[in-house]
């Protein structure tokens, strides 16, 4: 798997016949083949998750489908108001909560793949999503044998000041989902670590490592702040896990997992 990471939470990851674009809403993005799939993803509403102009990829990658968060909900009166093409409006899927559904790859007929051609097991992706803490959903995508998880805004959201009610809300519906998902296996997550919440920043990324068997995560959600991943890596209760943990310097960094 080829990953760059582009901005926020917005990551793609390139295998040899796809591609996952998860909550793209600004930076640079790579150029990808143009015979591949490309799957574009929207946990939520969110502006720092969600921009119309995903849409105008779909005047530039002719394999392409758009699978969003049922919160993004779109009539036809509105997205003729903001234009958005008609080759992208056959292919928007809405994906609701805690629900898994399957959603099948095109590619064009001139691509390589390694064993000739697309297996029975890989003509479709798998996509289970859990309920997010704030909106939306977080995203598992399964393809050939590799599984990836992003959060979108699914994490455990505690902050200073915050009654003992609104405390013991959050912690119970964090805990509720990652329960879905424990000692689950995954290659790769995408898992946010948000230094606004002060001393808490890791207590949600912390959590989902101790309670999966991840392989790779990279921190997102950290508002450019990149020294939060150092200070992870170094506290005491990483210790298990810090080398798993990427270590992003800047946007457009590119990983081969």
């Amino acid at each position: 798997m080829h990953i760059t990471y582009i901005h926020h939470s917005c990551f793609s990851v390139e295998m040899e016949d796809i591609v996952f674009l998860f909550d793209y809403y600004k930076g640079n993005l790579p150029t990808f083949d143009s015979k591949k799939h490309i799957f574009v993803f929207a946990s939520h509403k969110h502006p720092d998750h969600f921009d119309l102009k995903i849409f105008d990829l779909s005047e530039e990658y002719p394999h392409i489908s758009f699978i969003l968060s049922n919160d993004i909900k779109m009539n036809d009166n509105y997205m003729n108001r903001k234009n958005i093409p008609e080759k992208a409006r056959s292919n928007i899927f809405y994906i609701g909560k805690n629900v898994t559904s399957s959603y099948p790859i095109t590619i064009d007929s001139n691509l390589h793949i390694k064993n000739g051609n697309l297996s029975e097991n890989s003509a479709s992706i798998k996509i289970e999503t859990l309920k997010s803490t704030d909106e939306g959903v977080a995203f598992i995508v399964s393809h050939y044998d590799k599984v990836i998880y992003h959060a979108g805004d699914l994490n455990w959201w505690s902050w200073q000041g915050e009654t003992e009610e609104e405390y013991m809300s959050m912690t119970a519906s964090f805990q509720r989902e990652m329960n879905h998902i424990k000692d689950r296996a995954f290659d790769v997550a995408f898992v946010p670590l948000d230094p606004r919440q002060e001393e808490r920043f890791f207590w949600g990324f912390d959590y989902f490592m101790k309670n999966t068997n991840t392989k790779k995560v990279f921190p997102m959600h950290f508002w450019m702040d990149y020294s939060v991943i150092s200070k992870l890596k170094e506290m005491d209760m990483a210790k298990d896990y810090a080398d798993k943990v990427i270590s992003i310097t800047e946007e457009g960094q590119d990983f081969n997992i």
